[in-house]
């Protein structure tokens, strides 16, 4: 369906996204001339609008889209990416793509901060539950060293109060749940600091989950405590990601869980065969049942099965020139500079945003609309974003794409955070009476 945006409806709304978007401009996006220009348009635009004699493009309605409401985004590793090298993430970063600028350009509201741990430090001479407590400082740290600009997000009333102040939300989830360490106690401890879902596994098996990365399954699914924890979860307040979790562990959840769960960051396995880090068809389906949403990750390797194939040539060739050199370590300046040649004459073949939308598109109809999210994974899948999306700015470029696909504005919003804000608050009841 055409979408309409009348006049004495979206004046409000205009003079608003005005106000967004002249605070801070994006420090790099793929095309900084194009919503460069929406924004020193939109005040124009008011004014036509005014008068009742315009209507707007798609592109402008989809800037408009972008700030009246809240875009959720449920996975963003800012934290880890912190934790590498220090950025000021509340001005304008050269690196990376999530920074205040580009956030408040593309009208991200409300970012999910990854708690990444990595899967190794649970079986290497490492402190998991540590480590995911220096990254929750740092993200309190961005919130206190820029309270103008940025709030942490305990509930979906905080995050609801945050976006009419103008604030960015910056909500958390732990991925891989290993922090836990098999003590309940420690998930109470992650709730009071502000973890609002948690990831069970990551790229290894761990004594929660088996990963669907991990060739060895110990747990068969989940283990007996990744059930006991779900069943904890459930009663806590912290919703269930299953993302990264094996197939058969993906179904332990369905049947252990009493709310919704979640795919904080992964797509349509359709797409990708024999991918089982993306989810099948009869996944989707079974979580849609259960009243979830999964979570688009737009990553070029996590929906194009010809990234993919361009990501596994381009490793290959490496690992043969460094077999070849008799060089161990990938970081060696001699493999990135073989590796930096080699692309040149062998590009990367990158996703598009219509790939993306097909992502979504293939969802919806699978299940409706009411099931399915934003999980760019933003600062976590390296150089490999497609075009059109390619940072926190380009969130605009997306709703364009619903609005040519004939999605209608209440469509827009229940992707963007309305189906977040139902299962969260169902969660949140759950644990409530419990």
């Amino acid at each position: 369906m055409k979408t309409l945006f009348k006049t004495k409806l979206l004046v409000a709304s205009l003079a608003l996204a005005l106000t967004a978007c002249q605070q801070e401009k994006p420090s790099k996006v793929e095309n900084p001339e194009a919503p460069k220009k929406v924004i020193d348009n939109l005040e124009e635009k008011v004014m036509e609008m005014v008068d009742g004699e315009k209507e707007l493009s798609l592109a402008e309605q989809a800037e408009v889209l972008s700030k009246k409401y809240i875009i959720a985004d449920l996975h963003v590793d800012v934290p880890y990416r912190l934790e590498n090298k220090y950025d000021d993430v509340s001005k304008a970063t050269e690196a990376g793509d999530f920074d205040y600028p580009r956030a408040k350009a593309g009208g991200l509201s409300a970012p999910f901060m990854s708690i990444y741990v990595p899967a190794s430090l649970e079986f290497e001479d490492g402190d998991s539950t540590a480590l995911a407590n220096k990254l929750i400082d740092s993200v309190e740290a961005i919130v206190n060293n820029a309270p103008d600009k940025f709030a942490l997000a305990y509930s979906v009333k905080q995050m609801q109060e945050n976006f009419e102040k103008g604030l960015i939300s910056l909500p958390m989830g732990m991925e891989n749940g290993s922090p836990i360490a098999g003590d309940l106690k420690n998930l109470e401890h992650f709730y009071n600091r502000g973890i609002r879902y948690i990831t069970l596994s990551h790229s290894l098996s761990n004594h929660i989950s088996d990963s669907s990365y991990d060739e060895k399954r110990p747990n068969g699914g989940l283990s007996e405590f990744g059930k006991e924890l779900v069943g904890a979860m459930n009663n806590t307040g912290v919703m269930i990601d299953i993302s990264h979790v094996s197939d058969e562990a993906f179904y332990d959840v369905m049947e252990v869980s009493k709310v919704p769960a979640i795919a904080s960051h992964s797509s349509a396995r359709h797409f990708t065969p024999g991918f089982e880090r993306n989810m099948s068809d009869d996944m989707i389906k079974a979580l849609a049942e259960n009243g979830g949403v999964i979570f688009i990750n737009f990553g070029s390797t996590f929906v194009h099965e010809p990234s993919r194939a361009s990501y596994g040539a381009i490793s290959k060739a490496v690992e043969g020139f460094m077999k070849e050199s008799g060089i161990d370590d990938s970081s060696d300046p001699r493999v990135v500079e073989w590796r930096k040649n080699f692309i040149k004459e062998n590009p990367f073949i990158f996703a598009d945003i219509e790939v993306v939308l097909d992502h979504f598109d293939h969802v919806i109809k699978l299940v409706g609309v009411d099931h399915v999210g934003i999980g760019s994974d933003y600062d976590g899948v390296g150089d490999s974003l497609p075009t059109g999306l390619k940072d926190a700015a380009s969130f605009p470029n997306l709703i364009e794409g619903f609005l040519r696909r004939g999605y209608s504005e209440e469509d827009i919003e229940k992707i963007m955070s309305g189906n977040l804000i139902r299962v969260w608050q169902q969660v949140e009841a759950f644990a409530e009476q419990n």
